[in-house]
């Protein structure tokens, strides 16, 4: 296949199969595996940092310091659009500190039409990531999408607990968030198009997409999992963030890696 292809397919593919399993977590009593997943994302988020897209970053860009500084502005980035509720996380499926909004109450479709908002931003900035990773190489192209579908499954859960909590009806949820996952395939097609002539800028691209999936990781799902401290959930988090990792790492030795 093409790289646009690529692009395409994996956009698609990534924001119906996240939807999709998340509509089927959110709507039975399988929500309670959602921390298993959350454990399970940050292993794959962290893989694909680590084993794929930085490695591949340094290897276009040998300027060290440019890369690590894009990095260190990309954590900072993203850290200040949380605190403007352009980017919206909600990975909690019983509460969630963030929008406030408790099983049995409703506000009307206000918090739901803000996750809407920031969710639609967040899926553009997904597909921009995806584009940069296919545009270096299919393998990182592939990993990427897949570290960006397991951490987007658990987020999903919690957007459709939020849109029930704040009034929408289970249909409504589900055509909203499929909708809003079509961003991550504008933003990876125009992205696609603007970097063709911009190759040089690409390393930063996949900086910036390093520094989104550890600040998700670190920021967004790491404390959670500390609200489970006893020696059994640790052992159990532990074993799914290895499982993460070694599914990036299966995953880009079968495509070829290094």
């Amino acid at each position: 296949m093409s790289i646009l292809a690529w692009i395409i397919v994996s956009s698609l593919l990534g924001g119906v199969l996240s939807v999709a399993a998340a509509a089927l977590f959110a709507y039975s009593a399988r929500a309670s595996m959602v921390p298993l997943l959350v454990s399970y994302a940050i292993g794959a988020l962290l893989g694909a940092v680590f084993l794929e897209i930085l490695p591949h970053a340094f290897e276009l860009n040998n300027d060290v310091h440019a890369m690590a500084g894009t990095v260190l502005f990309g954590i900072l980035l993203f850290f200040t659009l949380e605190k403007l509720v352009l980017w919206r996380h909600c990975h909690h499926t019983e509460e969630c500190e963030v929008h406030g909004v408790h099983e049995g109450q409703t506000d009307h479709g206000r918090s739901g039409m803000m996750i809407m908002v920031g969710d639609t931003f967040h899926n553009f900035v997904d597909g921009i990531l995806i584009a940069a990773a296919f545009m270096v190489d299919v393998q990182v192209g592939v990993v990427t999408s897949l570290a960006i579908i397991a951490h987007e499954i658990p987020q999903e859960v919690g957007d459709f607990l939020i849109l029930l909590h704040s009034g929408y009806t289970r249909r409504q949820a589900f055509i909203f968030n499929l909708l809003s996952s079509l961003a991550t395939l504008v933003g990876g097609v125009l992205a696609y198009f603007a970097l063709q002539s911009m190759q040089e800028v690409v390393p930063y691209f996949l900086g910036i997409a390093a520094a989104s999936m550890i600040y998700v990781a670190v920021a967004d799902l790491i404390p959670g999992l500390h609200k489970r401290p006893e020696i059994k959930a640790t052992i159990q988090q532990v074993s799914l963030i290895g499982l993460g990792i070694s599914s990036i790492w299966l995953a880009g030795l079968f495509l070829g890696g290094h």
